[in-house]
């Protein structure tokens, strides 16, 4: 039952080292991976973009998404590469033309992402379609873990922060979230 789980760890005797263990995606070959641009307010603001009235949307397709500590190949084709973490939310019940109101009952829970994105493909190149500068492979580290919806307090209220070669680069907070999670649930439910 409910407590087998915690009895094994209590025993001891079913622990790896985290050296001798290599995690994964949480979701490792999702059959969509739908992503949402400018979506910060302070992020909008420091990129000098207008708020966006509507969620802009793009995609990456599965074979972007990697392990969370997996390296990212940087693509010869890029000279350009960046990062920004952000927060996932899994959908784990189908749906279509989702209502608000019931979009939270479709979210089987959340991890960490990084949408790396190789900026001169997707500013400047192919007609500035965001579609080839998001999606390289191994562009969407996931996880370490899937956190379900139960053990979130409140989704739009997480600090979301980012270092790299340990110096902090992003720091925000999920309230900065120009369209919330049932927002987007609906919106690309439609689609």
């Amino acid at each position: 039952g409910a407590r087998a789980p915690r009895r094994a760890l209590d025993s001891g005797r079913h622990r790896l080292p985290r050296a001798a263990v290599t995690l994964l995606a949480p979701v490792p070959e999702p059959s969509k991976v739908i992503c949402v641009g400018l979506n910060y307010r302070d992020h909008c603001a420091e990129q000098g973009a207008a708020v966006p009235r509507e969620p802009v949307i793009f995609s990456k397709f599965p074979s972007a998404i990697a392990g969370p500590y997996a390296d990212i190949e940087h693509p010869a084709e890029s000279n350009e590469l960046d990062w920004e973490a952000e927060l996932a939310f899994v959908i784990g019940r189908k749906g279509k033309r989702v209502p608000e109101e019931a979009a939270m009952e479709h979210v089987a829970g959340y991890a960490v992402a990084n949408d790396v994105s190789a900026r001169d493909w997707q500013m400047r190149r192919n007609g500035r379609q965001w579609l080839l500068g998001k999606t390289f492979d191994t562009f969407c580290p996931l996880g370490p873990a899937l956190v379900t919806t139960d053990e979130v307090a409140d989704v739009h209220n997480l600090r979301i922060r980012c270092r790299l070669n340990g110096e902090l680069v992003q720091s925000s907070n999920t309230r900065e979230l120009v369209f919330g999670v049932p927002q987007l649930v609906a919106w690309v439910s439609r689609y």
